[in-house]
């Protein structure tokens, strides 16, 4: 049932006249009787009786004339809803977010962004950056803002942040006093990493298989706070972002050798953002545009 039959349908109704109701239409008569005809014949009833020339609603068309008019101010209703939500940032917006980049990264965007966009409720779950990809493509959550996948990737993706990464180990390791550091040296040693199913364990695994060389894992967590503490007691190697280093850890690096993974956010391709996710997504382009 279209508007523009429903709309002549009122018209034919108020003025009791096809070549009236033309003219207000700047239809012809038959354009107009054609669009009535499609009205009867999808409600499998006449809508009109024409008595000589006069028109007037049946029993049928009687019925219908108010249903009519509150279609077609619900219809306005909608478009003027639609239009105003074009300008509109409010809704709630689900994100997830990895927990590093949560804790170092994204704290000053969501406090400026909230305080900007008081009617957006942030619906934030703290996951790895692979579980992210995955809700992602799903449409369980709009936007991820993670550890953009190194390989191919399915969804869309946009870099903010290059976080470059350190190979560190306890002030007191074996490792901290050499000066000279070799991927054979470090393989002597327990690791403590991120899954190796995860893109900054994958970055460490590819590594030591160039060189083919065994990774001796003693234990795995995807949570960089709780590696960088085991580190600090000296219970294995790891590779970290610069910007967690402290007096606690060592830096030592294998010349020759540069580490680092590429943050940003992800969207599905198919997915049109809101409102509240495009005000975001230009909060974090501000934000990396500013440095």
């Amino acid at each position: 049932m279209d508007t523009q039959s429903l709309q002549a349908f009122i018209l034919v109704a108020d003025s009791g006249s096809f070549s009236v109701t033309a003219e207000q239409l700047h239809l012809t008569q038959p354009a107009v009787s054609k669009r009535i005809a499609g009205l009867e014949s999808q409600l499998d009833c006449k809508l009109f009786d024409r008595i000589g020339r006069s028109t007037q609603l049946t029993e049928a068309g009687r019925e219908l004339y108010p249903k009519a008019l509150q279609i077609l101010q619900d219809v306005k209703e909608a478009e003027r809803s639609v239009r105003e939500l074009r300008g509109t940032v409010a809704g709630t917006l689900s994100i997830g977010i990895s927990h590093h980049i949560g804790l170092h990264r994204l704290p000053p965007v969501l406090q400026a962004y909230s305080k900007r966009y008081p009617k957006v409720h942030l619906a934030i779950d703290f996951m790895d950056s692979e579980e992210a990809h995955e809700q992602v493509m799903h449409g369980q959550i709009e936007l991820g803002v993670v550890t953009l996948d190194p390989g191919h990737s399915l969804v869309s993706h946009n870099q903010v942040w290059d976080d470059e990464l350190t190979l560190v180990v306890a002030a007191d390791h074996p490792l901290a006093s050499k000066a000279i550091i070799t991927p054979k040296m470090l393989s002597k040693y327990n690791a403590i990493l991120p899954g190796l199913n995860t893109y900054t364990g994958r970055i460490v695994a590819e590594l030591f298989s160039q060189h083919k060389l065994k990774l001796n894992t003693s234990m795995a967590t995807n949570y960089l706070e709780t590696i960088k503490m085991m580190v600090s007691i000296g219970l294995g190697w790891s590779v970290l972002p610069k910007t967690m280093l402290d007096q606690q850890l060592s830096p030592i690096s294998i010349a020759g050798l540069s580490l680092s993974r590429k943050l940003g956010y992800i969207y599905h391709p198919n997915r049109s953002l809101s409102n509240a996710a495009q005000a975001f997504v230009a909060a974090l382009n501000e934000h990396r545009r500013l440095g």
